[in-house]
C-alpha cells in the first residue's frame, strides 16, 4: 500500500509539473502574439504595450509558480531523507519569496496604471 501511495504521489507531482510547463508555454505564446500584434499595429504607445505584455506574462508566471510549489509539496510528502526534505524546503521558500515579490510588483504596476487612467479623466 505504501508503494502505491508513493507512486501515485510521484505521478501526481509529475502531472502538476507538466501542467506548469504548459502554463509557461501559454504565457510565452500569449506574450509573443501580443508583441507581434503591437509591431504590426502600433496603435498603443511603446511603453504602454510593454507594460501590458510584462504584466500579463508576470501573472501567468505567478500562476505557474503556484503550481510548481504544489508539485514540490507533493514531492515533500514522499521524501525519505532529511537532506531531501531540506532541499525541498529551500526550493519552496525560494519559490514562495519569488512569487510574493512578483505578485507585489504586478499589484504596484496595476495600481500605477489605474492611477494614470484616473488622472486622464
Amino acid at each position: 500500500m505504501e508503494a502505491f501511495v508513493t507512486n501515485l504521489t510521484t505521478v501526481l507531482a509529475t502531472a502538476v509539473d507538466i501542467f506548469t510547463g504548459i502554463i509557461i508555454g501559454i504565457a510565452v505564446l500569449e506574450a509573443v502574439i501580443k508583441i507581434l500584434v503591437f509591431l504590426f499595429s502600433r496603435r498603443k504607445k511603446l511603453n504602454d504595450a510593454k507594460e501590458e505584455i510584462r504584466l500579463g506574462l508576470g501573472m501567468w508566471l505567478a500562476l505557474s509558480l503556484e503550481f510548481s510549489l504544489a508539485a514540490d509539496i507533493l514531492r515533500s510528502t514522499i521524501a525519505p531523507t532529511w537532506d531531501e526534505i531540506g532541499k525541498l524546503a529551500a526550493i519552496i521558500a525560494l519559490r514562495t519569496i519569488l512569487n510574493f515579490f512578483l505578485a507585489k510588483e504586478i499589484e504596484q504596476a496595476k495600481t500605477k496604471k489605474n492611477n494614470i487612467k484616473d488622472e486622464s479623466f
